[in-house]
């Protein structure tokens, strides 16, 4: 086991944390023994977003004491999202795990399933909370069945502990909030996804960072991000289908009216202007649908420049 700082190394356990100095010891110790038992060449990066109550001091310390730990430190709380952006930035395994700092979830039994797994050959492996009795469990529920619902997921916990191969984290492009939606993001670009089984611990020292505010804008995170993953790489589909609608509706009055008209010499206004108002706007959805596939198409030639020049990084 390789655990000496420049070394190569196989695992990265990457950890964000805000506001958690009353866990940080508990955590480390968990971690050293969890690195032991698995005994690959393995690292811990910790990602101290902003905290303000110690954590920042309680890591200068440990990274004297345990030569695996790496610390990366936003000088403010930029979120989840962002702590999980700069710790995908800073590790080096080819497997990393992603757990929370709190230690709801237990390292030295959940991270040993999520390797496990993942070395079966999956490209992300997601926990499953066993017991979890907080009073978010039964919003997460409904979270997550409309999650297997909309994305075809078959997975019970979206927003829970994961781990990566390499590959997934390089493909995975994060806006804000959008750690939730990891998972759907990697199987929707075809990766192999598993779930395992894991604990559940009530949090001991500090408290929860997400109120109930939280939850109507998951749901509505959820429908962009369904959006974007059907119709980004086809916007026409969506736009053209509308604006076909539109269009075929405001046929069907035009030809209603046009018959009203020669039968009984009678003319009706309103109809007249919804037709015409249907018409401009499927007109319009159309050309939003033109100018969105061009947008794609130069998307696509940049990321196309990209990969190359990545590729003739790699060979240099």
């Amino acid at each position: 086991m390789q655990h000496e700082r420049g070394a190569p190394i196989y695992l990265s356990v990457l950890v964000p944390a805000y506001n958690e100095a009353g866990n940080i010891p508990l955590l480390l110790e968990k971690l050293e023994r969890t690195l032991a038992a698995i005994d690959v060449a393995s690292e811990v990066v910790i990602v101290n977003d902003g905290s303000s109550d110690g954590t920042a001091e309680a890591l200068r310390a440990a990274q004297e004491r345990y030569l695996w730990l790496r610390v990366a430190t936003h000088r403010r709380n930029l979120g989840l999202t962002e702590a999980l952006r700069t710790g995908f930035a800073s590790v080096r395994g080819d497997l990393v795990a992603f757990i929370p700092a709190d230690l709801e979830s237990d390292p030295e039994k959940d991270i040993p399933l999520l390797f496990n797994k993942i070395e079966e050959g999956y490209d992300v492996v997601a926990g499953w909370r066993q017991g979890r009795r907080d009073r978010k469990a039964f919003a997460s529920k409904i979270y997550n069945l409309t999650s297997r619902w909309l994305f075809g997921v078959q997975a019970h916990d979206m927003n829970w502990i994961k781990a990566f191969r390499r590959e997934v984290l390089d493909s995975l492009h994060l806006r804000s909030d959008w750690h939730r939606f990891m998972l759907m993001i990697a199987a929707a670009q075809g990766f192999r996804v598993a779930e395992v089984k894991t604990s559940y611990q009530p949090r001991r020292w500090g408290k929860s960072k997400y109120g109930f505010w939280r939850i109507p804008k998951s749901f509505l995170d959820v429908l962009v991000v369904r959006f974007l993953l059907t119709f980004s790489r086809k916007p026409m589909l969506f736009f053209g289908s509308l604006g076909l609608v539109c269009e075929a509706l405001a046929g069907s009055l035009g030809l209603y009216l046009v018959a009203l008209y020669l039968l009984e010499q009678t003319q009706k206004r309103p109809l007249f202007t919804l037709a015409l108002w249907l018409a401009v706007a499927g007109l319009l959805l159309l050309l939003v649908g033109f100018l969105a596939e061009l947008i794609v198409t130069q998307t696509e030639y940049l990321e196309e420049v990209l990969r190359e020049l990545r590729r003739q990084r790699d060979e240099e």
